[in-house]
């Protein structure tokens, strides 16, 4: 696959940028073509980024969003970013690697902006990329799943009197994957290291109820997929019961997987013989939905 196709896209959709053709590499390309709101500055880590990956056909017309995880302090760009990328590609999706801001330089509500504006990009560029803007999903591991459950519980259409073409775009994702999710910010089963990156070390009561995702399900929240190990020693797994309970209290369309025992983090898990299978259920689930080519 050559995947200047895909970055050669990005960079003249958001950039604009004449000298795109020689790019050779999958690269980042910020969100914002000025400062994102609230930056502190114009260093990297100020700048939130996406970095596309896109296959050679996809029938599907189908686009993932990926939120690395990281506790909100810092990023697995490869083994929850780019190695994802490349295995949707292989499955002829398209994706896009969110490099999103992080604490303690930033708190809420930087994170999901960045993730809405990211939905919005890939949204309101869909035609231009091949993809169907109803088959637009975000897939987020620990604290990118927390960002990905928060983006799918507390969208918004887009304010249609906005300057911005992009902001105009709805910022709901059409489907879910969670990946060994961070879900609440409440005692006891929060991971406390993600709630204070995220909001701080005071932060008030109802923000932190706010940006717990598995009290705002609702019928609109997207279809999802959980995958979890229960031994998990870093991000409890009541954080994945309590949203897939959720959601089916809900009506939300859910399918979860609990593997009895594996540590945190193992991406799509290459290394981990009794956990490797659990992208295949992935693809065969994103296939019943229309999501992925059947085989």
């Amino acid at each position: 696959m050559d995947v200047r196709i895909g970055i050669v896209g990005l960079a003249l959709a958001l950039c604009g940028s004449a000298g795109a053709q020689d790019i050779a590499a999958p690269v980042p390309v910020p969100l914002w073509p000025g400062p994102a709101p609230m930056a502190q500055g114009t260093a990297a880590d100020d700048v939130p980024t996406l970095t596309a990956y896109m296959p050679a056909q996809n029938p599907t017309k189908t686009a993932v969003i990926i939120a690395p995880g990281g506790g909100y302090q810092h990023l697995s760009m490869e083994k929850e970013g780019s190695d994802c990328a490349k295995w949707l590609n292989a499955h002829g999706v398209a994706a896009f690697v969110l490099k999103y801001r992080l604490g303690p330089k930033y708190h809420h509500p930087a994170e999901l902006g960045d993730a809405q504006r990211a939905i919005r990009t890939v949204r309101a560029k869909a035609a231009e990329w091949g993809i169907a803007p109803d088959h637009i999903g975000m897939w987020g591991f620990s604290a990118g799943g927390h960002l990905t459950a928060s983006a799918g519980t507390l969208f918004d259409k887009g304010p249609a009197a906005s300057a911005d073409a992009i902001d105009k775009e709805s910022a709901r994702p059409d489907f879910l994957v969670l990946s060994y999710p961070v879900i609440t910010l409440e005692d006891p089963f929060v991971h406390k290291g993600s709630r204070q990156y995220l909001l701080g070390d005071s932060p008030d009561p109802k923000l932190v109820e706010l940006l717990s995702p598995e009290k705002h399900v609702t019928k609109e929240t997207p279809p999802t997929f959980i995958y979890s190990t229960t031994d998990d020693q870093t991000v409890p797994i009541m954080n994945s019961v309590m949203f897939y309970a959720a959601l089916v209290a809900a009506k939300v369309p859910a399918e979860m997987h609990i593997f009895g025992h594996g540590p945190h983090g193992t991406g799509l898990a290459p290394g981990f013989p009794d956990l490797k299978g659990w992208p295949d259920l992935l693809a065969t689930w994103m296939r019943s939905r229309g999501l992925m080519e059947k085989q």
